[in-house]
C-alpha cells in the first residue's frame, strides 16, 4: 500500500511540474511576442515621423476627355530622412468641393492614362537608387481624376505620411 501512494505522489509532483513548465513557458512566449510587437510599432513610427514631403508646382486640372475626366500634375519633393519607395501602397485622395472625396491608386504604367489612378511622369534626375524618391529628390505625378473637377487633393505614403493642396 505504501508504494502505490509513493508512485501517486510521484505522479501527481511529476504532473505539478509538467504544468507549471508549460504555464512559464507560454507566460515567456507571449511576453516575447508583445515585446516584439511594440519594437515593431516603434520603429514603423519612428519612420513616420522621418518621412516627409512637399507638394509644389501644381497645374490645374484640365480636362482629358468627353468623360469629364480631369488631370493635373503636381511635384513632389522628399523632404525628409526616409526613402519614399512604396508606391503601390500610396494614394491621392481628391475632393470636388462639394460632396465626393474619391480614392485614387497608383498606375505603374505611365505610358496608358486610366481614369481614377495617378501615376509618375517625370523621375527627374536620379543618380543613386532608381525608382525611389530619395531625401531632397523631386518627382512629377499626374492624377487622373474619374468624373469629378478636382478642388483639393491630399497625398499620403504608405507608412501614413500625408501633404495636401488647392488647385
Amino acid at each position: 500500500m505504501a508504494v502505490a501512494d509513493l508512485v501517486g505522489a510521484a505522479v501527481g509532483v511529476l504532473l505539478l511540474i509538467l504544468v507549471a513548465y508549460i504555464l512559464v513557458g507560454s507566460t515567456l512566449s507571449t511576453a516575447e511576442i508583445v515585446t516584439n510587437a511594440q519594437k515593431a510599432v516603434t520603429l514603423q513610427e519612428q519612420t513616420q515621423l522621418r518621412t516627409d514631403f512637399a507638394i509644389n508646382n501644381i497645374t490645374t486640372a484640365t480636362i482629358i476627355d468627353g468623360n469629364n475626366d480631369y488631370a493635373f500634375n503636381c511635384t513632389i519633393k522628399n523632404t525628409g530622412k526616409e526613402i519614399i519607395s512604396d508606391f503601390q501602397h500610396m494614394d491621392v485622395i481628391a475632393y470636388d468641393g462639394l460632396t465626393i472625396f474619391q480614392l485614387y491608386t497608383f498606375n505603374s504604367d505611365n505610358e496608358v492614362v486610366i481614369p481614377g489612378t495617378w501615376t509618375i511622369v517625370d523621375k527627374g534626375n536620379e543618380i543613386i537608387h532608381k525608382s525611389e524618391l530619395d531625401p531632397g529628390e523631386s518627382y512629377t505625378i499626374m492624377v487622373t481624376t474619374s468624373g469629378i473637377s478636382p478642388y483639393w487633393f491630399q497625398i499620403t505614403t504608405a507608412n501614413g505620411a500625408f501633404a495636401s493642396n488647392l488647385l
